[in-house]
């Protein structure tokens, strides 16, 4: 008798693993997501004003902006994401069609965010289709961006306003490290030295004077143009002057991998290290790291899924180029665990929602009220390339 009931709870056993439904693959994830995607940026395509671009949802509705706001370069970016993994020719047509709708950022509000405008659409355009066409649009925006950069300051000017009561002289944000692809990019294409050593000068700086000891980031620091001494250093979007503002966490982890990568400067592989261990040890367990590290409210504050994408997408490169093997495998296991997590129905659309947005719940400003809980057209895009680059297809 009791062997026939240890038999029985065998079989109960094993019958019970059988129904237990398979892990769900990042093949097919990826393959599930980029489906989607196909289907939502078609129909958002629709919904966008002749020369705008979108950049989130408002009241309800898709908001969007001229080619000069900062966002611009993603929608096609996230356009040539698509056609990299499907090489769908109405995808493509598309892209094409938003890239050469970009050449009037070139014209007026000239800014830091070049690099985020035409790497982004030019840039990625360039490098998976090699049209030549896309060339001379992403060396005049290198070059007007290499115009924002000072000798003195060793770092290129990001805003030329002020707030209120700042009084700021040579603004210089974290956000800035991301564009420095763009300058290095040219610096390829060209044979430039001058623009490389530009962008590796900027990062140095950044190093030097926006880190705290623990690797967490400043937002903002404010430099003398004409001595090139700090005068202040503070955040614009975070929760306070001290805290750790997520999405600025996730531009330092990218973009000092991004500039390993593009320079193979050892001393930015060592500080992308030193801002993932950090990350790592204060992440949650979901991946998806609230809107400031040190939000008062927290469990209770908004997630932000833009800073997990940008998180993720550089965790992927990271754990490809650093010698830790420790630390590459846990940077490709809180990757895994983000993309999951964002690829889950509680941050990803179904068809036909959101306005043609893939992620749900990010947030751009909460200090100004501004793009609160919200799809932004960014988190879209580094979380398809953090797809695409976990799959070795980017």
């Amino acid at each position: 008798m009791r062997v026939f009931l240890s038999f029985i709870l065998g079989l109960l056993g094993t019958l019970s693993l059988a129904a237990k439904p398979a892990r769900e693959s990042m093949e097919d994830i990826t393959a599930r997501v980029f489906r989607l995607a196909r289907v939502q940026y078609i129909a958002m395509d629709a919904m966008i004003p002749e020369g705008k671009y979108p950049t989130s949802i408002k009241k309800g509705a898709l908001a969007t902006a001229s080619a000069t706001t900062w966002v611009s370069g993603f929608y096609p970016g996230s356009l040539w994401y698509i056609y990299l993994y499907d090489n769908d020719a109405r995808i493509r047509a598309l892209a094409e069609k938003y890239t050469r709708a970009m050449e009037p950022a070139l014209r007026s509000h000239i800014s830091h965010d070049l690099g985020f405008q035409f790497n982004c659409s030019c840039g990625n355009a360039l490098r998976i289709t090699g049209d030549e066409q896309w060339r001379p649009m992403l060396l005049e925006a290198a070059s007007l961006l290499a115009g924002r950069f000072s000798p003195v300051t060793g770092v290129t000017r990001s805003w030329n306003f002020s707030p209120k009561g700042k009084e700021w002289k040579y603004p210089v944000i974290i956000d800035n490290m991301m564009n420095l692809e763009l300058l290095t990019e040219a610096a390829r294409l060209t044979g430039a030295d001058s623009l490389r050593t530009m962008a590796v000068t900027h990062a140095r700086t950044t190093i030097r004077n926006h880190f705290r000891p623990d690797a967490t980031c400043y937002h903002v620091v404010d430099y003398d143009p004409g001595t090139g001494e700090v005068r202040w250093r503070g955040t614009h979007q975070g929760y306070a002057d001290e805290s750790a503002w997520a999405r600025g966490q996730g531009w330092a982890v990218y973009g000092f991998t991004m500039m390993y990568e593009k320079t193979g400067e050892e001393d930015f592989l060592r500080q992308a290290e030193a801002v993932a261990r950090m990350l790592l040890r204060r992440l949650p367990a979901d991946g998806i790291p609230f809107w400031d590290f040190d939000a008062p409210e927290i469990p209770d504050e908004h997630k932000d899924a833009s800073a997990a994408a940008i998180m993720a997408s550089a965790f992927v490169r990271l754990a490809s180029l650093t010698a830790d093997k420790k630390l590459s495998k846990q940077c490709r296991a809180m990757a895994e665990t983000q993309l999951r997590t964002l690829a889950s129905p509680l941050y990803l659309s179904v068809p036909g929602e959101n306005c043609g947005f893939l992620l749900k719940h990010s947030v751009g400003n909460l200090p100004k009220k501004s793009q609160v809980d919200v799809p932004l057209t960014y988190a879209d895009y580094y979380f398809l390339e953090a797809l695409l680059r976990w799959n070795k297809i980017l």
